[in-house]
């Protein structure tokens, strides 16, 4: 008497669905913590550096600026942070690199679609050496915004004229400014 090694028809056909329903559960939830830690870094990204502009304002006694680059040497004067931005010590406090000011931090260009743009249009806040934050009018807004726009990624980045910088949630006010 031969006997017939394997799998039954049975066997294989219940295989396949546990393993579907598996992946059903695994891929959103792959898709929103991929999503979730993105969103996490970029927005925490400019959060550090606007901080570390800030203190090493404080401690070296001269301006510092943070501003939109694209090229990582100089200021590119639009308000879209997704573009990257560069930390600088600016002596004179113009929010331009010139000669003798020292780049202290370079942010490369997003590699997502995300957009992360500016309110009141400012691409380059200033902190001179009390921390205050100059040249951003009544304080800003950076907004923080996926491709899909769901407000479930949505994330702000307030900045108020004392400096103070907090990162906030959709629909959640701080410094003075509601994140939408």
């Amino acid at each position: 008497m031969n006997r017939v090694s394997g799998y039954t028809m049975v066997e294989l056909i219940v295989t396949v669905a546990v393993g579907s329903v598996l992946l059903m559960i695994a891929v959103p939830t792959f898709f929103w913590v991929t999503n979730s830690n993105r969103i996490a870094a970029e927005i925490n990204g400019l959060l550090g550096d606007m901080q570390f502009g800030r203190a090493e304002a404080v401690k070296e006694g001269t301006p510092v600026t943070v501003c939109v680059s694209s090229n990582g040497t100089s200021c590119a004067g639009v308000n879209t942070w997704q573009s990257g931005w560069i930390v600088f010590s600016d002596v004179n406090g113009n929010a331009v690199v010139d000669p003798g000011d020292v780049i202290l931090r370079i942010q490369k260009p997003f590699t997502s679609t995300d957009t992360f743009v500016a309110s009141n249009a400012v691409s380059a806040v200033t902190f001179n050496r009390d921390g205050y934050a100059n040249g951003i009018a009544a304080g800003t807004l950076i907004e923080l915004h996926d491709q899909t726009n769901n407000h479930n990624w949505t994330r702000c980045l307030a900045i108020n004229l004392v400096g103070q910088i907090a990162s906030q949630t959709y629909n959640t006010t701080s410094n003075g400014f509601t994140c939408l």
